[in-house]
């Protein structure tokens, strides 16, 4: 390893990061289901942590690819997110928009994962790490389609919330 503050320190905090999110989201996504009155919204929330999952242990792959044992760092980003999705959740419960909202909550999470995965593939492939840029970039395939899965149903449901 280089000298301290350097990429891969900032990999390894960044990666200790996206793993702490993750599992907030995995805690956080039952929420969600049970809140979404569109039984597609639903179904996505439960592809989504099912997915989450397999993203956490990819991330465990990582860490043990990088070197480190696999372990969280707290990241406000998300937690902040994620207050504002439960937030969403009181503030229109039994309402028209409550899945608009819950969507809109979902896709700042996949807008979080997004960044944070594209940044950490990259750094991967700079610190020469070719497997676990591999195993991020799955990571980050996944969180874009389910972007766009959300996204279409925004469509439909943000139509309905407005009828």
């Amino acid at each position: 390893m280089a000298s301290q503050n350097g990429l891969e320190d900032l990999f390894y905090d960044t990666l200790k990061d996206i793993y702490y999110a993750e599992r907030q989201i995995l805690k956080g996504l039952p929420k969600m289901m049970k809140a979404a009155q569109s039984q597609e919204l639903k179904a996505a929330f439960e592809k989504h942590r099912t997915e989450t999952e397999g993203q956490i242990e990819r991330l465990q792959q990582v860490f043990e690819i990088f070197g480190k044992r696999a372990q969280g760092k707290t990241c406000d980003a998300i937690n902040g997110i994620l207050e504002e999705g439960e937030g969403v959740i009181e503030d229109y419960k039994g309402a028209p928009a409550l899945d608009a909202g819950l969507i809109a909550a979902a896709q700042a999470v996949e807008h979080y994962e997004i960044s944070r995965y594209g940044t950490l593939k990259r750094w991967a492939e700079l610190l020469e790490m070719p497997k676990a840029a591999k195993l991020l970039d799955a990571n980050l395939q996944e969180e874009k389609a389910t972007d766009e899965a959300l996204s279409g149903l925004a469509e439909e449901i943000n139509v309905e919330a407005e009828a």
